[in-house]
């Protein structure tokens, strides 16, 4: 049996002639350029990790009629085991990134793996539509392909509708022949695609009739003649060190606007085509919605654990864990990382089956978004209450060691209740990467806002809540009594005492 997909096998297909610019400049090579090269061999050894033998029954299966392994983001879980089993995988790939990478492979997997389980939505879209995303899902599944997606528009007059932008603004078809379909336009956001094989585009807000040039999805090669990438600016890129910058230095994934320069794509790669309401169905009629944000609250879940311990190692720092207010807080950190995990069980085990397959619970799902979309900022300011002024009084960078005077200096006023200055300084660095500095920054507006604003997700939650059920309840009681009922019994002398 051959090995999974390994960190070299990854590299070496993205030194793929992929069109990328940042400061201005075409980027020779993704690999090696110092903006990104730290991000992909992060990316690289989430393969590696999967690829060590102790770790294939954990993170990788064989599917069907393969004859190597993959990841199991790729699994179409046919039962309530099989999904826990499929969540433990992502779980301990979020772990090699602390919950950092928001759009590791395993995300547009489960997009993908929630619209193969709806295929009947793509059947009534069309036979050939149906046809091509079902191919391409085996396609990438068995090749263990590192996706990205562009699904939003660019912001612009939020006033007008996406077909009244200007001309060249939203990606739209704007050729299509025996061959595919041509598109020209702008989409966002583009995370980490610099480290990916394929990019997915679609449209995940709301479309009207009239609007069918924009209303199209399909996958394409990062490589593809005229896909532009316009990188944002690179944290990794700014790091001073890894000392300095643990997390910026090596798990900045990116962001980039996508610019569609008439890109042509065949038909075996379009999914849905001039149907407006279809670009709504494939996320929403599917389990793909469900699948893609269930895989959030996964990392999510690592990546809260992570900070409650950076949290608690904090106060150890400056002695103040065994204060009764601090330990308040700490519970009431710990007891949310323990809700999130709670409610990840809770969506699995209150799964259902759809098409022979188990999904998660979508109401569940919803409600754990909007919870978690106010959770995460009040984690960063109970951190920052906890550090008060540690994390603004450090060495300027890993070079002011390189001076015995300064280093003097620094292990002399740098102390710490339960750790070495070093080991202080180390460690508060870690601490300001994570929660103050731009990359830190970054990360809470990405998961206050990756899903889209709270009105959107509130709407999912409302969406999907068992109205009935709760009115019902309230009705059924009401239903017990009358108002003629009670003042007849008040009449015969029946209080009700």
């Amino acid at each position: 049996m051959t090995t999974a997909k390994t960190g070299a096998e990854h590299i070496k297909s993205l030194r793929d002639g992929r069109t990328v610019y940042i400061d201005g400049k075409l980027v020779d090579d993704v690999t090696e350029h110092p903006a990104f090269r730290n991000s992909v061999r992060s990316a690289a050894a989430l393969y590696d990790f999967q690829a060590r033998e102790e770790n294939a029954e954990l993170m990788t299966f064989t599917p069907e009629g393969a004859t190597r392994r993959v990841n199991r983001c790729w699994q179409l879980p046919r039962s309530h085991a099989e999904m826990v089993q499929r969540r433990k995988a992502m779980q301990a790939w979020a772990a090699q990134h602390c919950g950092f990478m928001g759009r590791s492979p395993d995300h547009v997997a489960s997009t993908f793996v929630g619209q193969r389980i709806g295929i009947e939505v793509f059947e009534k879209h069309g036979a050939a539509r149906a046809r091509a995303l079902r191919d391409y899902v085996e396609e990438a599944s068995r090749n263990d392909y590192f996706l990205t997606y562009v699904i939003i528009n660019p912001q612009a007059e939020r006033a007008k509708d996406w077909g009244d932008q200007a001309e060249g603004l939203v990606a739209k078809i704007v050729d299509e022949d025996p061959g595919g379909i041509t598109i020209r336009g702008a989409k966002l956001l583009g995370t980490s695609s610099i480290m990916a094989n394929d990019v997915f585009v679609a449209n995940m807000q709301p479309l009207k009739p009239g609007e069918e040039d924009i209303a199209f999805s399909c996958a394409v090669p990062m490589n593809i003649k005229g896909l532009r990438v316009l990188s944002r600016k690179s944290y990794e890129a700014h790091a001073v060190s890894v000392f300095d910058n643990p997390l910026s230095s090596r798990f900045d994934e990116n962001d980039a606007l996508m610019y569609f320069d008439d890109v042509k794509v065949p038909w075996e790669r379009v999914f849905v085509h001039r149907d407006t309401d279809m670009c709504r169905a494939q996320f929403h009629d599917t389990p793909a919605h469900t699948f893609q944000n269930y895989q959030a609250q996964i990392r999510l879940s690592v990546k809260l654990k992570f900070l409650c311990g950076l949290a608690h190692r904090i106060t150890e720092a400056i002695g103040t864990t065994a204060m009764p207010p601090v330990r308040e807080q700490l519970g009431f950190l710990a007891a949310n990382v323990g809700m999130v995990h709670a409610m990840l069980a809770g969506m699995e085990a209150d799964g259902t089956m759809h098409n022979g397959y188990w999904v998660p619970n979508r109401h569940m799902m919803y409600a754990a978004q909007v919870l978690t979309q106010d959770l995460y900022p009040r984690v960063i300011g109970i951190l920052r209450e906890l550090a008060g002024g540690a994390l603004i009084m450090l060495p300027s960078s890993i070079a002011d060691y390189a001076d015995p005077h300064l280093a003097k200096i620094i292990r002399t006023t740098q102390r710490a209740a339960k750790m070495e200055p070093d080991e202080k300084v180390k460690f508060m660095k870690v601490a300001w990467d994570a929660i103050g500095s731009e990359f830190g920054s970054r990360h809470t507006q990405y998961e206050m806002f990756y899903a889209g604003a709270k009105f959107v997700t509130s709407g999912h939650s409302f969406r999907t809540f068992d109205w009935p059920g709760a009115t019902g309840m309230v009705d059924g009681l009401m239903a017990g009594y009358t108002l003629a009922d009670e003042l007849k019994g008040r009449a015969d002398g029946d209080t009700g005492e």
